[in-house]
């Protein structure tokens, strides 16, 4: 058998329906077996990067590994950042690219490059992968390609890059037999359990923090029976404000550097503290971990050395995060826990004195109340997808959602221009229903190119630009440190009209200044001529519009600005 198509046939046997790529000559083979040997769609993106990014959202939304493929030299180089997403937001992918013919390999000559667009993709790749494969033999790829899915997927999710050159995707190979995957899956041992109930038992302002792990595992089902089972309040990281609904009795809120006040305040005060699936980085309690060692805190996470590794004093709880809640359940049907009333009455007491829409008393349109408007009017989305900067907190601490809704962003990473092509692929996994890009400005001219994606698949794509015409969040953070000199985030930057831009690649767009026109310009996003349309809605912003609440950097995470103030220099 062909080579490529093995390959092709492989991914299709693996439940890929969507690959995605940008055409170059070394993967040539490979998208003409795809075309020719299978039912994959082939989607063909503007940039690699973007084809990066619209993996990472496809392996998110489906937990089947997303495939982008590039070809050798710049192609390859094109995917590092959106394989480093994948990495740092524990997203299952795998990355093919093309590499020169064996006989055109530099080898061990003391040389830079022999063949044209040699590269060492294996090299750059390595620290920000689970795994690299260079094909040397081509009896040695279908084995390959196996071991790729599953560490792809074992443990962590995370991606992994499989470099094949072109003489070998001609070459002809055995496949190997059809087998189940079988992946090993950590649960809690009984005795960490039982330590668990009673300290919930004894709790008096007990919280349950949620990460990606519990989205990443496909945990929401068995988070819920937990969730009704101990009545826990629920906060979450950036990465999991989808996985408790808006609505839900047990949300509090959004917690972190920009999370919701009222949410940090409990993260602060709590005195039992369970975590799942979060590594409770920087971003998300501050610089002041000492704050968080006077209580007792679990916390469950799959990688051992992301547990005690900066909030010391942790009761280690090595497992994944479906399997955690699948044993809890079980052990706990016996089980009685009682509802802290007192504990959420004083949660809900901080939520109406502290409220999102009340942070901030911009000129023009408030962003948070935007949020809260945009998610009335879109229920209909089955998706939002925020990039990265002011636009993302405003999102993170009002957006609501919804049963059957999700959020992505780039967190670990924190890549600009992630938001169109991840809307992309998160469309595709969710067989073209509805999806909610919020982008801006600075982010949307990073990928722009992909509005021509958009259009030329007839995504229905609802594009939020929020354009404050400057690089808000650094900005923010010049006023913080530098005495508003803003350098190259408002001084020697600039963006276009982008309803002019996005009406020249042929998508109806529309533009709104004021609040009370919100409603009017959300709605017609889902008129009857939009409703399955790409359509983009530029929403201006005040350029001094900042992002509140916010961590005062070297304090706990219950001091936050404006009302207190940093003491030490930290990052945005």
């Amino acid at each position: 058998m062909k080579a490529s198509d093995f390959v092709a046939t492989f991914l299709e046997k693996k439940g890929v329906k969507h690959v995605f790529e940008l055409s170059g000559g070394m993967i040539t083979h490979l998208l003409d077996s795809l075309n020719q040997k299978t039912a994959i769609n082939i989607i063909t993106m503007h940039h690699e990067q973007s084809a990066a990014f619209a993996a990472d959202a496809y392996g998110r939304v489906t937990g089947v590994p997303g495939v982008a493929l590039a070809t050798s030299g710049p192609g390859a180089t094109n995917l590092l950042t959106g394989i480093g997403s994948c990495y740092f937001d524990s997203t299952p992918a795998v990355f093919i690219t093309g590499q020169v013919n064996r006989h055109e390999q530099k080898g061990d000559r003391n040389i830079r490059q022999l063949g044209f667009q040699e590269t060492d993709i294996i090299a750059m790749a390595t620290p920000i992968t689970k795994a690299c494969f260079k094909i040397v033999n081509e009896h040695d790829l279908p084995a390959v390609m196996e071991r790729a899915f599953e560490i792809a997927m074992e443990g962590r999710p995370g991606p992994v890059l499989v470099d094949i050159p072109m003489d070998v995707q001609r070459a002809q190979v055995e496949p190997l037999p059809d087998g189940d995957m079988v992946l090993p899956v950590a649960g809690p041992s009984a005795a960490v359990l039982q330590d668990i109930f009673q300290s919930i038992k004894r709790a008096k302002r007990p919280v349950l923090l949620v990460g990606r792990g519990v989205r990443a595992a496909f945990a929401k089902e068995e988070m819920e029976a937990f969730l009704q089972k101990t009545k826990l309040p629920v906060i979450t990281t950036l990465l999991a404000v989808d996985a408790v609904e808006y609505d839900h009795p047990s949300r509090v809120g959004f917690i972190g550097s920009y999370g919701n006040r009222w949410a940090n305040i409990a993260f602060g005060e709590c005195d039992l503290l369970i975590v799942v699936g979060s590594r409770l980085d920087i971003r998300q309690t501050g610089a002041d971990t000492k704050f968080f060692e006077n209580r007792t805190i679990y916390h469950i996470d799959c990688e051992a050395a992301e547990i005690n590794n900066r909030v010391k004093g942790c009761v280690p709880v090595v497992a994944d995060a479906k399997q955690f809640f699948i044993d809890f359940n079980k052990a706990a049907k016996v089980e009685s826990f009682k509802k802290p009333n007192e504990w959420i009455a004083y949660i809900n007491t901080l939520k109406v004195q502290w409220p999102d829409i009340k942070e901030l008393s911009p000129a023009g349109i408030n962003p948070n109340y935007f949020m809260h408007t945009l998610s009335h009017n879109s229920r209909a989305a089955k998706c939002y997808v925020a990039d990265v900067g002011s636009h993302q907190m405003w999102a993170a601490q009002s957006v609501e959602i919804y049963k059957d809704q999700l959020f992505l962003t780039s967190a670990g990473m924190g890549a600009m221009g992630y938001a169109l092509p991840a809307g992309i692929g998160a469309c595709f996994a969710l067989n073209l229903s509805p999806v909610v890009v919020i982008v801006g400005d600075g982010c949307m001219q990073i990928n722009i190119q992909e509005l021509q994606t958009i259009v030329r698949n007839k995504l229905p794509v609802k594009i939020v630009v929020m354009n404050n015409k400057n690089l808000g969040m650094i900005r923010q953070f010049q006023d913080s440190y530098f005495e508003s000199r803003y350098q190259s985030t408002y001084w020697g930057y600039s963006a276009p009209d982008f309803e002019k831009v996005a009406k020249a690649y042929g998508m109806d767009a529309l533009t709104i200044s004021a609040e009370d026109d919100m409603e009017d310009a959300v709605k017609w996003m889902w008129n009857d001529t939009n409703n399955n349309a790409p359509v983009l809605l530029q929403v201006m912003i005040d350029p001094h519009t900042n992002t509140y609440p916010k961590i005062a950097f070297g304090k706990p995470i219950t001091e936050m600005e404006p009302f207190a103030k940093p003491i030490e220099m930290e990052s945005t």
